[in-house]
């Protein structure tokens, strides 16, 4: 594909062929959410960042910084110091998105109360009463 045509290419997530599907998928899913609201944070080691999204293996967090830095939202900063440093952070497009997944996160965060009294009254309609014989 030629500039001309990437230039002309108009994302369309809900068509089945489009490339911005598997860019949705790496940042919208659990650990994609949790790795990009983190870094929104500021930049980070390995070792913090897996410390910082509690429950995520060492191989899903490897897989999941590569998949967000090939699409251009994070960034692998390599310091040549023995042993090498590296840290991860935020290219300005990962800011944008990182930015409105908080906004996400806050508002699930804030409707928690009403979503568990709805788990709570749903789980009571659909739990069967122990009849009597």
């Amino acid at each position: 594909m030629g500039m001309d045509e990437m230039e002309e290419l108009v994302a369309d997530v809900f068509a089945r062929a489009c490339t911005s599907r598997a860019v949705l998928e790496n940042v919208a899913g659990k650990w994609g959410v949790l790795a990009l609201a983190a870094l929104s944070e500021g930049a980070y080691r390995f070792n913090a960042l897996r410390r910082r999204v509690d429950g995520i293996s060492e191989k899903m967090l490897s897989q999941t910084l590569q998949a967000l830095e090939r699409d251009g939202l994070v960034r692998r900063d390599v310091q040549a110091t023995i042993p090498p440093k590296v840290e991860y952070s935020l290219t300005p497009a990962g800011e944008r998105i990182a930015g409105k997944l908080i906004e996400l996160i806050e508002l699930v965060e804030g409707e928690m109360p009403e979503v568990m009294a709805a788990q709570r009254r749903y789980d009571t309609e659909r739990t069967p009463t122990p009849t009597r014989a």
